[in-house]
């Protein structure tokens, strides 16, 4: 089962990193809008400088494909939230990637180091986010340290 969270989080900060943001669309949810509150609970600072970026995926297939994300936004805070406004496609999914080196732009690969989250039940499973038109719908995503980038690749760490 680690084997699987890694390989979806190498897929996942692979894609975020080197895919331009494009609008979310898929026509008939028109208005509806997700809130996701991030809880990371690791042990770098989150800062202007040192974001979290939260990635919106219109299919739970990024995690075994090359895919662009619906939409990227970033927070600084540890205990932050990100709004995407007006997501026409239901359902949708979620991942995160921090970045430690105060650097990253999510526009090329996580840097070493990289914390990387996912919003799911199961461990290494993305979630399905079902959205309701012109609602808004919010969700936690928490997570840490656990799995980061090492080399390119979602690594897990040691504890």
């Amino acid at each position: 089962m680690k084997a699987n969270v890694f390989a979806i989080c190498v897929v996942v900060c692979g894609v975020l990193s080197v895919s331009p943001c494009i609008s979310v669309g898929q026509e008939g949810n028109a208005g509806s809008k997700l809130e996701v509150h991030v809880k990371y609970s690791g042990t770098g600072p989150v800062d202007d400088k040192h974001k979290i970026y939260v990635a919106l995926w219109d299919s739970p297939d990024f995690a075994n494909k090359d895919m662009v994300p619906s939409a990227v936004q970033a927070t600084s805070s540890k205990d932050g939230t990100v709004t995407f406004d007006d997501v026409t496609k239901t359902p949708v999914y979620v991942s995160t990637a921090y970045d430690p080196s105060g650097q990253w732009d999510a526009q090329s690969a996580p840097p070493d180091g990289s914390s990387l989250g996912l919003y799911g039940k199961t461990p290494g499973t993305p979630a399905p986010i079902d959205l309701k038109r012109g609602r808004k719908t919010a969700i936690d995503l928490a997570f840490d340290d656990s799995v980061k980038m090492k080399g390119g690749k979602a690594t897990p760490q040691q504890r």
